[in-house]
């Protein structure tokens, strides 16, 4: 993450994503559930993306509308993010040029069905998009929605 202002409180790119945020929460009550109206949103955050993370949250999206079609496109926080039936994101992409960082990280909210004792992965840093981190990614959006 950015690092906080002087004052202690949140960065420029922290409250720029809290702002957009709020933005997204406006037109999503708009849109209400609309489908199409999530995927334009994301397929226009997408578009968006610096060139190191567009191919990370295009394959993230390609996985997803594969394994998981029953989750609906939705930006969280102005990134790419899938969400439930109840409009709770699942998954989501946070790119490494939106807050500075050296990797961009695909994580699950806590509706993600990855429990595995006491202790999980719930985010994977991801620099580059390879055959192996789709299957890596696969297999982890596969089993959030089992």
């Amino acid at each position: 993450m950015a690092k906080a202002d002087a004052s202690g409180g949140l960065s420029a790119a922290e409250r720029e994503a809290v702002k957009q945020r709020a933005k997204e929460l406006r037109e999503q009550e708009k849109a209400g559930k609309n489908r199409a109206a999530g995927e334009k949103a994301v397929l226009e955050v997408i578009a968006a993306l610096e060139p190191e993370d567009k191919p990370l949250a295009e394959g993230l999206y390609k996985v997803v509308s594969s394994v998981a079609p029953d989750l609906v496109p939705k930006t969280y926080y102005g990134m790419p993010g899938f969400a439930n039936g109840e409009g709770k994101i699942v998954v989501f992409m946070q790119p490494a040029k939106k807050f500075t960082t050296r990797y961009a990280t695909i994580g699950f909210e806590d509706r993600a069905n990855l429990d595995d004792g006491d202790l999980w992965p719930v985010a994977f840093a991801v620099r580059v998009w390879t055959p192996a981190v789709e299957k890596k990614i696969t297999e982890a959006v596969r089993r959030a929605v089992s």
